[in-house]
């Protein structure tokens, strides 16, 4: 029996290990992810076998059990058996969470007692993992890191299956199969719906605005009238365009000296959303290709890509001069200037910030210090893929070391008879790391504020000519992406309306996790609960009905904002501010309280999830209405109406969908709710888009069925705004 041995998280990492260091630290025996689940409620305690509305929160934690499937078995048995001989084990699973449970639940499940140091590599070359091995710590020091996993496995068990219990026995009314719900799931389906529910009632404002020529000593550049508020009646616009007509006058010109600082570096959702919205990549894809490039054979040059912070530790300054060089051999990097030495920037505004890793198993991802000398000979082995990625990876490390961005912004304005015009204009001064970036533009940056004026002196005369009006649109929010989903789950503070718990929640890492994510927006496409329509995410008619009877039956259920306290509170056991109980009992306190809701008066109403269930007659005419109105309207035109473009809203394909402005019937039905047996009469109303809070302030509300007054409400003030 040997003394000692290596535990990995799979075979390949298991190669790795042993080409890098042999058997010098004893047998390298792989696992294969997980080698053990929780238990079920049944075999915890057998009446649970029957599904009752009830928390399924054991005396203690859900014990352990080994997994099916695979080589799973003879794996657990093959370490179990090593470790009756081994007086000293080391750890070399994933340098995060996930991985920290993977290889001490092992430990745990036989009762090892044994010395265990715990092996950290953040890349997976030879001389990462020899370095690793040198720098191992007794696995003592990351028992939080444990505490966290555990919390959030045993959070996750109990939440889940008794949520998902309760609704399938009070919900679902005798009808076949099971109504699912899930701690991160349901909220993250609840956010794709809520966004399609609003895009699909939204009502377009039409509005108007007057650009003109203005005419100077040393050319000539576009000027737009900036009214306080939208003109929305044209002949109002045509008394600004009339005023500016062959007006002179004198410029006010200000010019500001400005500074951009680079972006940040790259964790796994902000790749995500930027392979999703450049490339057209799945979350899924984006990790798939990140993983090759972190562990795949021959390659190796980047970092851990399940990162979950923006930050680098400082003690990565030294390999700065290694990075460098090693990109700049190849031709695409070779051509970015870098200043010498490197820009170093530190602290919660920079680059390398110990403090920003607080809570963190990993920093930013970037490029490999210990294979940045190999990549003229990797390059060509990589996959089209492979190379997109690793120049997005690559550039956004050169640009952290390069000077910011200074330009000169100049804006003039111009009283035109007591209207204001304006024009700003943006004139590079240095590029600095805009230079690593010669193809984008921020989006702020584009169309008018983009241009380039000509010289400017304040006091100068300009002459405006052939003043236009211009028929615009109010738009809806975009639809998601899988990147702009999981940027959603990551930033879930936003649905949150309490500004104070919004400040706190915005130091949290959102609900999910990095390494999760993309799995649980999949695990929804594959449960037919979301579908994917060119780039974009939506939901199907069974999702919108799903969504419609949990948010009924409890808002909570549906709510990214609980979900995203109770991750702060799991998260807080990382450093120490929250216990692992008291994060579970958190949990189940919430579970406890929205099961109490359900059995006291749930709804009786059928959903379609699948075979065996029915969807009831208004739900799936809303539900089949809304799916056709997208498909419907792909090659649809746009029409005009007297005030100009009339209602409409892009589709996925980017055709306009086709959206009536007045209906025969200003009634909606408030659907019953537990409290509230009997269907009473609201007025409709149409809110347009990014006018919620004004609305909320005259007494309106937001329902499955799009904004309402309800009963009492005084409606003069909707039908002054033209929203009624």
């Amino acid at each position: 029996m040997p003394e000692q041995i290596v535990i990995t998280e799979k075979n390949s990492q298991a190669k790795d290990v042993r080409g890098a260091v042999g058997s010098r630290y004893g047998d390298v025996l792989p696992a294969e992810g997980h080698l053990l689940e929780l238990l079920e409620p049944g075999d915890v305690v057998p009446a649970w076998k029957r599904w009752s509305p009830i928390l399924l929160r054991p005396e203690g934690l859900y014990g352990t059990r080994p997994a099916a499937g695979g080589n799973k078995a003879a794996k657990l048995k093959v370490i179990r058996e090593a470790l009756l001989g081994a007086k000293r084990v080391w750890l070399a699973t994933d340098c995060d969470r996930e991985g920290q449970l993977i290889g001490q639940e092992i430990l745990e499940h036989c009762k090892y007692r044994g010395e265990v140091m715990r092996v950290l590599f953040t890349a997976q070359d030879s001389q990462t993992i020899r370095t690793a091995f040198d720098r191992a710590k007794p696995n003592t020091e990351y028992a939080r890191l444990y505490a966290a996993a555990v919390a959030r496995q045993q959070a996750d068990q109990i939440f889940n299956l008794s949520l998902t219990r309760t609704a399938t026995v009070i919900l679902r009314q005798g009808a076949r199969g099971v109504i699912g719900v899930g701690r991160v799931k349901t909220p993250t389906l609840a956010i794709v719906c809520k966004r399609e529910l609003e895009i699909r009632d939204f009502v377009p404002l039409a509005y108007f605005e007057v650009v003109a020529t203005a005419k100077v000593a040393e050319g000539q550049f576009q000027m737009r009238h900036a009214p306080s508020d939208r003109i929305v009646r044209r002949e109002l616009a045509a008394a600004v365009a009339a005023a500016a007509q062959d007006f002179a006058g004198a410029l006010a010109i200000r010019v500001e000296e400005k500074r951009q600082g680079p972006p940040r570096l790259h964790d796994l959702p902000s790749l995500q959303q930027l392979c999703g919205s450049r490339f057209g990549w799945s979350a899924s894809k984006t990790l798939g290709v990140a993983q090759e490039l972190y562990d795949g054979q021959g390659k190796k040059i980047i970092t851990y890509p399940r990162a979950e912070v923006r930050y680098l530790p400082q003690s990565l300054i030294s390999d700065v001069p290694r990075i460098v060089a090693g990109l700049r051999v190849g031709q695409s990097f070779s051509a970015i200037h870098l200043p010498e030495p490197p820009v170093i920037r530190s602290g919660a505004s920079g680059t390398f910030y110990d403090k920003g890793l607080e809570g963190a198993s990993h920093h930013a991802v970037i490029p490999n210090v210990n294979t940045i000398d190999k990549l003229p000979g990797i390059w060509p082995r990589l996959s089209s893929d492979e190379r997109k990625l690793f120049d997005v990876i690559a550039r956004a490390y050169l640009a952290a070391l390069m000077p910011d961005f200074r330009y000169r912004q100049t804006t003039a304005s111009l009283d035109v008879r007591g209207f204001e015009f304006r024009a700003v204009g943006r004139q590079p001064v240095d590029l600095g790391w805009r230079a690593a970036f010669p193809d984008w533009q921020p989006a702020d940056e584009k169309g008018d504020e983009a241009k380039l004026l000509p010289p400017l002196r304040n006091g100068e005369i300009a002459q405006l000519q052939d003043p236009k009006i211009e028929d615009k649109e109010t738009r809806p929010p975009p639809r998601y992406n899988e990147g702009t989903l999981i940027e959603a789950m990551q930033n879930a503070w936003r649905f949150v309306d309490d500004e104070v718990l919004r400040e706190r929640l915005k130091r949290a890492k959102g609900i999910g996790t990095p390494a999760t994510r993309a799995e649980i927006i999949g695990g929804l496409k594959k449960q037919g609960f979301l579908i994917a329509q060119g780039r974009n995410t939506v939901p199907t008619a069974a999702g919108l009905s799903l969504f419609g009877v949990l948010k009924q039956a409890d808002p909570a259920l549906v709510d990214p904002g609980v979900t995203a306290r109770l991750e702060c509170l799991l998260d807080d056991v990382v450093v120490g501010k929250q216990e692992m109980i008291g994060a579970i009992d958190a949990v189940c306190d919430v579970a406890r309280r929205i099961i109490g809701k359900l059995a006291e008066g749930a709804p009786a109403t059928k959903i379609a999830l699948g075979k065996g269930f029915v969807i009831p007659d208004e739900a799936k005419a809303n539900s089949a209405a809304m799916d056709a109105r997208i498909d419907s309207n792909k090659g649809a035109k746009r029409r005009k109406s007297a005030l100009g473009p009339a209602g409409s809203i892009a589709s996925p394909s980017g055709a306009p969908t086709k959206r009536p402005r007045k209906r025969k019937s200003d009634a909606v039905a408030v659907p019953p709710t537990p409290a509230q047996p009997k269907r009473v009469t609201a007025t409709r109303l149409r809110i347009p888009y990014g006018n919620k809070e004004v609305a909320m302030k005259l007494g309106a509300r937001y329902g499955s069925a799009g904004w309402y007054a309800p009963p009492g409400v005084e409606t003069g003030p909707f039908k002054e705004r033209g929203w009624l």
